[in-house]
């Protein structure tokens, strides 16, 4: 699982920066550039992404911080995509490692 950490770190996508959190190294602070040509433009949007133990067999928890109003976003900040759910996750993860 912190193969990914050690990637997301040394080889950045643009527009998305995360940092490790100092007092746990499964926690993340995210920030995104809101993409061009969509509404989200200009913006900057903070998430906290969580590793849980099990990762990755289980899938990563992430929430936006920032408000944002958006379809897959509930008003906690909590992603609601199927592929963050349990099953799903569980299912993709086995399939891509056949």
């Amino acid at each position: 699982g912190f193969g990914e950490t050690q990637r997301l770190l040394a080889e950045p996508v643009p527009g998305i920066k995360a940092e490790p959190d100092e007092s746990n190294a499964r926690y993340f602070h995210v920030v995104i550039a809101g993409p061009q040509d969509s509404p989200f433009e200009g913006g900057t949007f903070k998430l906290e992404l969580f590793l849980p133990e099990e990762y990755p067999m289980a899938a990563p928890k992430v929430r936006f911080m920032t408000k944002i109003y958006h379809p897959n976003v509930d008003k906690l900040g909590r992603i609601c995509l199927d592929i963050l759910k349990a099953r799903a996750w569980t299912r993709l993860y086995a399939m891509n490692n056949i």
